[in-house]
């Protein structure tokens, strides 16, 4: 977390009484409301706010920065924020070693100490145990098998005197327990060492479900129609705009096989996903020339994501002739990806990612990177996920990057999402504009690594940092002009010129006191 994190927390702690209070009415409900009580990514490069008792705790890098427990001698906890009542505690958690049985890492709620909390914990036996301590030795309150992994995302949540632990957004143990009945957020090495990352504490728990109807449209009413506004609509690179699967048949799919030979197909063709379909973990190969748009408002897939591009190589450093190109993605809900949700890569080109529900994923819910261009992303409703879209994956990765990753972001709804909504490396124009931002406790837009944002006409609600060009990193340039900032927002940080996106399209600019009505309303599943 940066600055915003201290700020954030003095003004909960006045009004963590109601907070609680609501989430307490609220036990159970899935919510696109919750609000974030407490975050931390570490990639500040420290551990500002966190206090610690036992082992041996350092920020250090494991895929990206992470807050490391490293000893196995000792009882190590670490605890942070204010003293909630009810509260989720997320974290992604990868163990390391074990020194002994009986021995665990693990996630806490509810600490009043480092000796009091309860806790979900990962077993050196490889199972999840949730449990409490009150002073003394860790007492098991209930166990449950766990699948072979390397991270895991846990959640411990606790509300009223119920308990609950998840996997991986899976619900795997419950409890009933009044030992404890507020404190801190924290995470524990009980004679173990582990990474931590991601750390998300909310004020209303999951699971995270799809949204539901009665009964999905009959067969025969997906509709494939559409144009988009913004860079998918550009002639560029041999393709004039973005038009997917049309002039290809139409084919209706409903499981997961159907689903992911559909996609991969050479040709044109418009496919159909009806209902929820729970796809094998990983990322599933879409290929050019697809239109791919879900049934109804909850039709879409769960367990995996798309990868929309050829298999990485840093080698490549121009568009190659078979990148992946023309493919649309739109009214379709996503949950639970075991890496993204949607990944755009390889130059890939003439993407339009539109209209969709994205939440509870493991690492990006919409990430563009290695020289993909003329994307737009559109109406979509992100929530319950912390790095939200992710545009360049690093600032090293010039070669591929400058020139290219253009995209247009537009009426998208950020939903108390912390971080990369989006944050951009290289890419120029980089165009936000109409988005709805609300409690991004983080950054809203983070602009970095030279790379240049244009972000207007948005509608900024509760974010203290709304467009920064010096996040972390190298410093980009950024242009913020005819936005609205609300309760208690702060001031874009910006600098420098940026190439205006009207000299590659065209575009009406809605007014943007009235962009989070509209972006509420339109944005999303079962809109189109």
């Amino acid at each position: 977390m940066r600055r915003s994190r201290r700020s954030v927390l003095a003004a909960l702690a006045a009004g963590v009484a109601a907070a609680t209070a609501a989430a307490t009415v609220l036990l159970g409900v899935p919510s696109a409301s919750a609000a974030t009580l407490f975050g931390d990514d570490f990639e500040d490069g420290d551990a500002t706010g966190w206090s610690r008792s036992g082992g041996s705790w350092s920020v250090v890098t494991d895929g990206s920065r992470v807050y490391r427990q490293s000893g196995t001698s000792a009882d190590a906890r670490a605890v942070a924020g204010a003293g909630w009542g009810d509260q989720a505690v997320q974290a992604r958690v990868r163990p390391i070693a074990f020194n002994g049985s009986g021995r665990h890492v693990a996630v806490l709620a509810r600490a009043q100490s480092t000796s009091t909390y309860y806790f979900l914990g990962l077993s050196n036996a490889g199972t999840v145990v949730l449990g409490k301590r009150t002073g003394g030795a860790p007492i098991t309150l209930a166990t449950a098998a766990v699948s072979a992994g390397d991270w895991y995302t846990l959640r411990l949540e606790a509300f009223g005197t119920t308990l609950r632990g998840f996997v991986n957004n899976v619900q795997v143990a419950t409890a009933t327990d009044a030992s404890i009945g507020s404190g801190r957020a924290g995470l524990a090495g009980y004679y173990a060492s582990a990474s931590f990352d991601d750390v998300l504490v909310t004020d209303i728990g999951g699971p995270t479900d799809p949204p539901t109807t009665p009964t999905l449209p009959p067969p025969g009413t997906c509709d494939t129609s559409g144009t988009p506004t913004g860079f998918a609509a550009v002639n560029a690179w041999g393709q004039n705009g973005t038009t997917g699967g049309a002039g290809g048949p139409t084919v209706e799919v409903d499981t997961a096989g159907e689903l992911i030979s559909a996609i991969g197909q050479s040709g044109p063709l418009n496919i159909c996903v009806r209902g929820m379909i729970t796809v094998p973990a990983g990322m599933h190969n879409v290929a050019s020339d697809k239109t791919i748009v879900g049934v109804g408002a909850a039709s879409g897939i769960t367990g995996g994501g798309f990868n929309i591009g050829l298999p990485a190589d840093d080698s490549i450093t121009s568009p190659p002739a078979d990148a992946v190109h023309n493919v649309i993605v739109r009214n379709l809900v996503f949950r639970n990806a075991t890496d993204d949700s949607i990944n755009v890569q390889m130059f890939s080109h003439h993407i339009w990612i539109d209209h969709n529900d994205l939440a509870a994923g493991y690492d990006g819910l919409v990430d563009i990177k290695r020289g993909s261009s003329y994307v737009t992303v559109s109406w979509n409703h992100v929530h319950d996920h912390t790095k939200t879209m992710l545009l360049g994956h690093d600032d090293d990765n010039d070669a591929q990057d400058v020139g290219r990753l253009k995209v247009t972001y537009h009426h998208n709804w950020f939903d108390r999402t912390p971080q990369r909504n989006p944050r951009v490396r290289f890419g120029e124009p980089v165009h936000v504009f109409n988005n709805y931002y609300v409690y991004n406790t983080d950054v809203g837009v983070a602009c970095q690594a030279n790379a240049g944002c244009l972000v207007e006409g948005n509608y900024f609600e509760r974010v203290e940092e709304p467009v920064s060009n010096s996040y972390a990193g190298p410093g980009g340039r950024c242009v913020a002009r005819n936005n609205v900032f609300v309760d208690e927002s702060g001031t874009p940080d910006c600098s420098g010129s940026v190439q205006e996106p009207s000299t590659y399209y065209s575009y009406t600019l809605d007014d943007p006191n009235t962009v989070k009505a509209a972006v509420t309303a339109g944005s999303g599943t079962g809109k189109i």
